[in-house]
């Protein structure tokens, strides 16, 4: 009997919404012929209220970044909107019964905590026999994740479940298997056939600067100062859907001495990864995880309050990272790093002590598993 499983998300282009699809590919490698659905349960529910709170959320994090650091699993304030979250999932619900009735799936696998949540309390409601399985992407959990009705949590490392299991979810539920990455991500790739694709000097350092899908931080102002530095280096810069970025540098590139590859957003970040020396990034879960499954050094630049501050300590705690804390910074640090390439070494040496191979493919045998 073919076996169907939903997978839910809230937040387009972003690293939930790649865990999400990064799983989906998992599950149909594994099982051939498997039914997969995957949504965003936020805009299939109620696109009007998705707007808003992500028109909301873009607002706060571009405007008052330390507002949204405040508010982040803030104690008083997880207790304070308890009532508001239970009302929209209710709101939401009629819709997402709906959903899971039409498709009957055999398991749910939720890459953010909104869905999973909903899911919960609609597995509650209508004591639905369901396996609901939540796949954390940072490493940091934050109190929204708390369910009873959760099947199994997956989680990046064993402190990050230490840190669910303190917060009353049962140890057995805990499995710390990691960040679902992509399969692609783990195939070597050739390097001198992805140099010549990209028009890239394979006897030079490859610097990647990314600011996740939303295109985010000072990547403007660190390529122009990047420039103007004697650092004799070949610079790809990733700007999502930031297409006021993409515009200017498309336009200014022609102009700068290094002459930068820019893309929008693109699906081969596989590849870009794969011929970088060091990417220079934010710290969303899911990127960090990328650049380690391609054994990449990274430099950590404005991580936002929240979760990415708190990725940005577990990443450096380990020495898996740098953090710079502004744009002169990033390049003494990527001088320092390139002038000796045994600290890269080392870097990926520690990333290889720390990184789980072929996550989405455990994940995806887990949910099978368990339907």
């Amino acid at each position: 009997m073919t076996k169907k499983v939903l997978l839910m998300y809230i937040s387009h282009n972003s690293g939930h919404h790649r865990a999400c699809l990064a799983l989906e590919n998992a599950l149909q490698l594994v099982s051939r012929g498997i039914q997969t659905k995957c949504i965003n349960s936020f805009h299939y529910t109620n696109p009007i209220l998705e707007k808003i709170i992500n028109k909301t959320y873009m607002a706060v994090i571009k405007k008052k970044p330390e507002v949204w650091g405040y508010l982040y699993d803030n104690p008083v304030v997880v207790k304070k909107s308890q009532r508001l979250k239970e009302s929209i999932h209710k709101f939401n619900s009629t819709k997402m019964k709906r959903l899971i009735d039409d498709f009957k799936p055999d398991a749910i696998v939720c890459t953010q905590a909104f869905p999973c949540g909903m899911v919960a309390d609609l597995k509650k409601t209508y004591k639905l026999d369901i396996p609901l399985f939540g796949i954390l992407t940072d490493y940091a959990p934050h109190s929204y994740w708390i369910y009873d009705n959760v099947t199994a949590y997956v989680v990046p490392s064993i402190e990050t479940g230490r840190k669910l299991i303190e917060n009353g979810i049962s140890e057995e539920k805990v499995r710390p298997i990691g960040i679902p990455v992509h399969p692609k991500f783990y195939k070597k790739c050739d390097q001198d056939q992805l140099m010549n694709k990209y028009s890239l000097n394979k006897d030079k350092p490859v610097i990647l600067i990314m600011g996740g899908g939303q295109g985010l931080g000072p990547i403007k102002n660190l390529v122009l100062l990047l420039d103007k530095s004697p650092l004799d280096v070949q610079v790809i810069v990733v700007t999502g859907i930031n297409k006021r970025l993409h515009k200017f540098l498309l336009k200014k590139k022609a102009s700068l001495k290094k002459n930068p590859s820019v893309f929008a957003f693109t699906e081969d970040i596989d590849e870009l990864m794969g011929i970088a020396t060091l990417v220079i990034t934010k710290p969303g879960g899911l990127t960090t995880a990328e650049a380690m499954s391609k054994r990449l050094p990274m430099i950590i630049l404005n991580p936002l309050p929240g979760q990415e501050s708190m990725n940005t300590e577990f990443l450096k705690k380990r020495r898996l990272a740098v953090e710079a804390r502004d744009e002169k910074e990033t390049l003494v640090i990527l001088e320092g790093l390139l002038d000796n390439p045994q600290k890269l070494t080392n870097i990926r040496q520690l990333i290889d002590e720390c990184t789980v191979a072929d996550t989405s493919l455990k994940i995806a045998r887990l949910v099978l598993g368990a339907s």
